[in-house]
């Protein structure tokens, strides 16, 4: 389906998954959960347990997932949409769609970079901003959540523009530096007036990523002070490994790695971020649709690379992808906790993988196959078309 305006959580729709074989939590402390169903009411997790411990009567809809894992639905954060499922970056129709192909089942605007004509004047980047924000609420494709209206700040914006677009319901910026404001005194004073009024913050890191772009370096990404450090592996040029240690020992923001970045500077900041103790810092990203096209298993291949190469189990992994965005971005969803958003992805082993099973052939480097995804309680999509064939694939018992 390209929009989906109609399909929303029925307040008494019950949804139960039994026979689940691996349940991830996406929280860091607690990545695997002793646990083989779950319950969702409403479009929102009511229980966690064993099938004879929890109330499964009376299910709507009820999934048996054949002894296929069962994770959160994985978060991008880091996405430049532009109007529904198009982007005339790489003229591509149903790319959201693709993604959540991937397990995908929320995403975060950095910016709608690629609107052609894109405003730059203050009262023109405003409307944009909050036009986003209206028509990805409004629409989402294929059920996807996306966050949208991001605004990239320009020279001349005051604290009294920060102040009506919150109050218009915007609640991120778009990249730190794709605009006019470069010098980390300007860019500290807007994510100041934007922190006070609710609304998030990303930095652009590194080279330019674009003709137009510039070079943000270290000391404006810590001067800056904003809450994401975008795409700190570089999008795509990274800064030299010593500004990235500087980053994470110096800045308690969150390091966003993405996969149209640096590979091997994603793999330094992993390594970094690990010696300090600080792994819940980190989260993962596209940074798509972009020059390098649009990756509908970007985020499973970085939860694959950076298990298999960065030395992290599997279950750690795919919480970079859940529950530390969540924590990060002020979200309901990634964690399979009682309360949250029902937004899951249902995965195994690819078929043929050396892995013994599926964290253990993630961490052999190997893609999972995904069988399914859920978005608030409701089935969006089945076998995966983009994903190699799982082994295990949860099957539609009831509704």
């Amino acid at each position: 389906m390209a929009h989906d305006e109609q399909a929303k959580p029925d307040g008494a729709a019950k949804l139960v998954i039994r026979n689940i074989g691996l349940l991830l939590s996406g929280d860091l402390g607690r990545p695997i959960l002793d646990a083989d169903t779950i319950v969702c009411v409403g479009g929102r997790i009511a229980a966690i347990g064993r099938e004879k411990d929890v109330d499964t009567a009376n299910a709507t809809t009820l999934i048996d997932a054949n002894g296929a894992a069962v994770a959160p639905g994985l978060i991008d954060s880091h996405v430049h949409p532009v109007v529904g499922d198009w982007t005339p970056r790489q003229n591509q129709i149903g790319w959201i769609d693709s993604s959540l192909h991937g397990g995908v089942t929320t995403m975060i605007s950095a910016g709608e970079v690629h609107t052609p004509g894109r405003p730059k004047d203050i009262v023109g980047l405003k409307a944009m901003a909050i036009f986003h924000q209206r028509a990805f609420s409004a629409a989402r494709p294929s059920g996807v959540k996306l966050l949208a209206g991001a605004p990239v700040i320009e020279q001349g914006m005051v604290e009294s523009d920060f102040k009506e677009l919150a109050e218009a319901g915007v609640k991120l910026l778009g990249e730190v530096g794709l605009g006019s404001v470069k010098a980390g005194y300007e860019a500290k004073q807007m994510v100041a007036w934007a922190r006070k009024y609710g609304i998030q913050s990303t930095i652009h890191t590194g080279g330019p990523s674009i003709p137009g772009s510039g070079l943000i370096d270290k000391d404006v990404v810590l001067e800056a002070d904003a809450d994401i450090i975008g795409h700190i592996n570089g999008g795509h040029t990274a800064l030299p490994d010593d500004q990235i240690t500087c980053l994470c020992e110096n800045c308690g923001r969150g390091l966003e790695l993405v996969h149209n970045g640096n590979e091997r500077a994603a793999l330094h900041t992993l390594r970094v971020a690990k010696g300090l103790g600080q792994l819940e810092r980190v989260i993962l990203g596209t940074d798509g649709p972009a020059g390098s096209g649009v990756q509908p298993l970007g985020i499973l291949r970085m939860v694959a690379m950076l298990s298999s190469l960065g030395d992290v189990p599997a279950e750690i992994a795919f919480c970079f992808a859940t529950g530390n965005t969540a924590r990060m971005r002020d979200l309901d969803s990634g964690l399979i906790e009682v309360g949250r958003a029902a937004d899951f992805v249902l995965m195994d082993k690819a078929q043929h993988s050396a892995g013994k099973h599926l964290l253990d052939s993630v961490q052999l480097g190997d893609l999972p196959g995904v069988g399914m995804t859920i978005i608030d309680g409701i089935v969006r999509s089945h076998r995966s078309r983009n994903t190699p064939p799982a082994t295990r694939v949860p099957v539609v018992v009831k509704g």
